[in-house]
């Protein structure tokens, strides 16, 4: 079929379909007569389109909406079996994998922990089969995958960046391994960056086209979103604010050996015992709460969540301190992107909840020149994970919804 122009039929119907589909993914099932409605097309319209969607095998009809005056009307809704996708998120503790249908809904999981000496084309292969043999698919199936790790893959040289604590994924061929082993599109990115996908389009930054998203559990990180779209930097490493100089801590140097950078030491997880220390903040009695984190950062999310219950007193004190650590790194990133808001995500800065984000904001506004609301970040379960899916997803529907092909 010959590719379509502009103002002819066939690109019309397809613009129509697409606005169609959006509503039907944005509302739940509607009725022809709604999807006419919203799209502003005549009844004989929406009935061939949702004839022609039908057909194509994007759109199934769902039922009736029964229990209203007057006749019942076919409700139709996306076909969630038109296309799968998967995610994986990365961490020098485990990959873990989901596959989503094209709705979005999960439909697997897998989970591969980290054993010494395992390849990281093995880790990903076993976590991705299992997340499709627990949505009794197969891998073919699945029309992209998108992979979250810690640091970037350098688009010039394709190797792995700032992150030299995730073992395994450092040769220099992985990408090259990885696509043979897949046999499905697959993307990078940094988790982080997908954490933000996730908060632009499930959480607290939907409509926001400026914003930063400052990221706390076993490091620092920032994602920056400029004119709705992120901005990864030359080498990928734009919002590796972990390795910023800060006021406050001595300088890191040779940072990328050691992993780590001022603000990472000065507000980062391990800044938290030091600080609890210092103002007599006892650590909650008893092992550390099971949960997805290693037991540093889990003492850590512990010692916040405990001040955050009653802030007063030594607890009003370490919260005030650790928001004034994270406002000296965080002053910088907004003098420097001016952001409408801030979006706090992570489990460390979550677990203050609103008495830290309070201070925290508090503590911004003296020390930067643009005062951005600061909001805490809705996708609170697996932002990392939801963020892959979702990106994911953004690119099979534009392929899959793509009717004028």
């Amino acid at each position: 079929m010959p590719a379509a122009t502009p103002g002819t039929p066939s690109l019309l119907r397809a613009m129509n379909d697409r606005a169609a589909l959006d509503l039907l993914l944005a509302h739940g099932p509607l009725s022809r007569t709604r999807i006419g409605h919203l799209t502003g097309l005549s009844k004989p319209t929406a009935s061939q389109l949702l004839a022609r969607l039908e057909a194509a095998g994007l759109v199934v009809a769902t039922g009736t909406d029964g229990g209203r005056p007057g006749p019942s009307a076919q409700l139709y809704a996306v076909n969630p079996r038109a296309a799968y996708v998967g995610g994986l998120d990365v961490t020098p503790e485990r990959v873990l994998a989901a596959v989503a249908d094209l709705t979005g809904t999960v439909v697997g999981t897998h989970e591969v922990p980290y054993a010494e000496g395992a390849e990281a084309v093995d880790q990903v292969c076993e976590a991705l089969g299992g997340a499709v043999k627990a949505a009794g698919l197969h891998r073919s199936d699945l029309h992209r995958v998108v992979i979250a790790t810690p640091g970037a893959f350098d688009p010039q040289t394709g190797r792995l960046r700032y992150a030299s604590h995730l073992p395994g994924w450092h040769s220099p061929t992985l990408l090259d391994d990885l696509a043979a082993a897949l046999p499905m599109p697959v993307e990078y990115e940094n988790d982080v960056n997908l954490a933000a996908v996730a908060e632009q389009r499930l959480g607290a930054a939907r409509g926001h086209e400026d914003f930063v998203l400052l990221w706390n559990e076993e490091g620092l990180g920032a994602a920056l979103v400029l004119g709705g779209r992120l901005h990864r930097g030359w080498t990928g490493g734009a919002g590796e604010v972990g390795f910023l100089p800060v006021p406050g801590h001595p300088l890191v140097r040779q940072v990328t050996r050691a992993n780590s950078g001022g603000f990472q030491e000065l507000a980062g997880f391990q800044a938290l015992p030091r600080l609890a220390a210092e103002l007599g903040v006892e650590a909650p009695s008893g092992p550390a709460p099971d949960g997805p984190y290693p037991p540093q950062v889990a003492a850590a999310v512990a010692l916040l969540a405990r001040a955050a219950e009653a802030p007063e007193g030594p607890y009003l004190a370490f919260l005030q301190a650790y928001a004034t650590g994270l406002a000296t790194g965080l002053a910088s990133l907004v003098a420097v992107l001016d952001p409408e808001i801030v979006v706090l995500s992570g489990a460390v800065i979550s677990a203050g909840g609103e008495p830290l984000r309070g201070l925290l904001e508090a503590e911004l506004a003296e020390l930067a020149p643009s005062r951005p609301r600061l909001v805490t970040g809705q996708v609170r379960e697996r932002p990392v994970l939801h963020g892959a899916l979702e990106s994911a997803l953004a690119a099979t529907r534009d392929a899959v919804f793509d009717t004028s092909r």
